[in-house]
């Protein structure tokens, strides 16, 4: 099973581009559920995911380390180092991590907008 989202998309406004830091992440927080919000400036790209590490269940990813791994985009858990893909979310550390969900991201007239499922938000990690 995927932890893609691919029903319906809803857009909601997350921040403006300037609340992230060139290459880091922040937090952001949808109705119930925290989204990590990544500015990969040294690729020109914007991603989000679940902000829950898998690993220990600990609320900690938006302030992981982003980088690539042959080419893939990837963030690291600040806590454990488990690495995952910023495009589909699977571990990349060869631990056995349950994959992070992704949500697509847009930027227009200096906002960032996350996409979330258009029917009722329920998503389990």
């Amino acid at each position: 099973m995927s932890n893609i989202l691919t029903a319906s998309t809803s857009w909601f406004i997350a921040c403006s581009t300037a609340d992230v830091p060139e290459n880091g992440g922040v937090c952001v927080k949808y109705k119930n559920t925290q989204i990590a919000l990544f500015n990969f400036t040294r690729r020109g790209e914007w991603y989000a995911t679940q902000n829950l590490c898998p690993h220990r269940m600990q609320m900690a990813l938006s302030r992981g380390m982003i980088g690539s791994q042959q080419g893939e985009p990837k963030i690291a858990c600040p806590f454990h180092k488990n690495t995952f893909s910023l495009i589909d979310g699977r571990c990349l550390s060869g631990s056995d991590c349950d994959s992070l969900t992704i949500y697509p991201v847009k930027t227009e007239d200096g906002l960032v907008y996350i996409g979330v499922p258009a029917e009722e938000y329920a998503i389990a990690f």
